[in-house]
């Protein structure tokens, strides 16, 4: 099962589950994830700093987790 991304997640951990995250993240304006803040501050607080909000912050990590499931699901039929 793929890992589940919450929004109290630190930016630089969530980028480590799979890399191709930082492009979700950056679509949506959160440049933050080569920001040495990446690596104290959670997604929430990087939506705050970058007008995200909570809303939207839900939103967005229901996306990511989508991505990872469907990422998931298409290795297991590779």
């Amino acid at each position: 099962m793929a890992a589940k991304i919450t929004k109290d997640m630190i930016v630089t951990d969530v980028i480590a589950v799979d890399e191709d995250i930082a492009q979700i993240l950056m679509s949506e304006g959160m440049h933050c994830i080569f920001c040495g803040a990446a690596s104290g501050e959670t997604l929430e607080q990087a939506g705050w700093v970058h007008g995200i909000s909570s809303e939207d912050m839900e939103k967005l990590v229901e996306a990511i987790n989508a991505y990872l499931e469907k990422k998931e699901a298409e290795n297991a039929t590779a």
